[in-house]
């Protein structure tokens, strides 16, 4: 077993609320296969610890839930919390896709590599003349263009510490810089040269990803109030952010002639208005809960600068990958190609997912605590509120299991903590791959019987 997943403290209370403190001086970062037969079970090597669950234990109370034919082919690591240790797997070191729980990863190195008090910022500068304005993108998808009070995330309200960076804010900013140069009437510009490569993703359908730009507001929807799971994108989301920017500098009583243009910010400009994202704790928790692919991609972006990688969907899985190597991930039959898991293509072992929230849960690492607190909650919030019922049998792990979806076709993954009847932190991850009927249900008991289970 990997280093990582050795010798830490017990971490019970990692399933609990953590409060993160963040600098006062916000900060930006510069730049299908048929199924397989059952699994074999194998055990792990003895930890010589007494209490932990054995992977006897486990694997008895497992029965034939892991052998449920709606599982396709199955692989999967179930880990200690506390230590760490492998307890029970079945291919854990096999390459799978993980779909959305390469957000993991994405989230993982992202708060090893920026600071926790970083920010992304927006901000408008002086053009070449007093008449000219640009606006900067500096690759924060949740700008907003609605009013606080409109603004809802999974159908609840912002607060303080979630409300994003606001288009109104910015455009009263620079209203008044302007006017106070005596300047009414300006022509306007809009620079997203900090992203590179191709703004369509390979995976793309449009709704659950639309195209990634350095300028953005309300992560391109087209109705920027639609808080649903896939809503209709706007083709060209930095000509959207631009026009809604120039409306709201018109409220204002400065007006853009003509109709804005994509171009670069002259070096060294004057600042004229600046407005900054929430904290990167809060942007992880919530593109974990949500599972939310656009914020994920920036996020990734953000790790790339940092990086020194191309500000892109391969250059962030290059150093999502390269940041939690360094970590002592190991990085054998890892593969990723994007930030958010939408790619067929990327590859990670089940006990590599089951490593990077061992590494959450370290006290050795307080800072990737949000992680753990962005995972979603089984039957209460994100891609969680639906599942672990009464009716598909895994109702246990209600109000217990935190995990992270992903879904692809034919492919289901879960990956997250539990508590077991002992009071025991578990991890798992559960990876399928060509299941046929309901496998998320199959996937759910497997994870919902190490509730009830003491497995020694």
């Amino acid at each position: 077993m990997a280093g990582t997943r050795r010798g830490r403290a017990a971490v019970v209370a990692a399933t609990a609320g953590f409060t993160l403190l963040a600098g006062s001086t916000p900060a930006h970062p510069q730049p299908g296969s048929a199924p397989a037969a059952p699994p074999v079970l194998q055990p792990a090597v003895t930890s010589g610890t007494e209490d932990l669950p054995t992977a006897a234990g486990l694997q008895a109370a497992l029965g034939q839930l892991t052998q449920d034919k709606a599982l396709g082919t199955l692989t999967f690591a179930i880990a200690d919390g506390g230590t760490g240790k492998l307890l029970l797997g079945s291919g854990e070191g096999t390459p799978a896709t993980p779909a959305s729980t390469t957000k993991l990863a994405t989230s993982v190195a992202a708060l090893s590599l920026l600071p926790a008090d970083t920010r992304i910022a927006t901000r408008v500068v002086q053009g070449a003349t007093p008449a000219d304005i640009v606006l900067v993108g500096g690759g924060d998808p949740t700008l907003t263009g609605l009013p606080q009070d409109q603004i809802r995330i999974g159908g609840v309200p912002v607060d303080a510490e979630t409300a994003p960076a606001s288009l109104i804010d910015l455009a009263g900013q620079t209203a008044a810089a302007l006017k106070a140069a005596g300047v009414t009437t300006v022509h306007l510009a809009y620079d997203t040269s900090l992203y590179t490569g191709a703004a369509a993703h390979k995976n793309n359908d449009g709704t659950n990803i639309g195209p990634m730009s350095a300028l953005m507001s309300d992560e391109g929807r087209n109705n920027p109030a639609d808080d649903v799971e896939a809503p209709v994108r706007v083709a060209d989301p930095a000509a959207q952010a631009a026009g809604r920017f120039a409306d709201l500098l018109g409220a204002q009583g400065v007006r853009v002639d003509g109709k804005p243009k994509e171009g670069p910010a002259p070096a060294g400009a004057a600042r004229l208005g600046q407005v900054f994202s929430p904290t990167l704790p809060r942007l992880v928790e919530r593109l974990l809960t949500h599972s939310d692919n656009t914020l994920a991609e920036a996020v990734g972006r953000q790790v790339a600068i940092a990086a020194h990688q191309q500000a892109s969907y391969e250059g962030a899985g290059a150093a999502v990958s390269q940041t939690v190597g360094s970590l002592g991930v190991p990085l054998a039959g890892v593969s990723l190609n994007d930030a958010s898991g939408l790619n067929p293509h990327n590859a990670i072992p089940p006990v590599v997912l089951a490593d990077l929230l061992a590494l959450a849960a370290s006290p050795d690492h307080p800072q990737l605590r949000p992680v753990l607190t962005g995972l979603p909650i089984a039957g209460l919030t994100g891609t969680l509120d639906k599942r672990f019922s009464a009716p598909q049998g895994s109702a246990d792990g209600a109000g217990v299991v935190r995990a992270k979806t992903g879904t692809l076709s034919g492919i289901n993954t879960l990956a997250g903590t539990v508590v077991d009847a002992d009071g025991r932190l578990l991890i798992f991850a559960v990876m399928t791959k060509g299941g046929a009927g309901d496998t998320r249900a199959a996937v759910d008991r497997i994870v919902s019987k190490l509730v009830s289970c003491g497995c020694r």
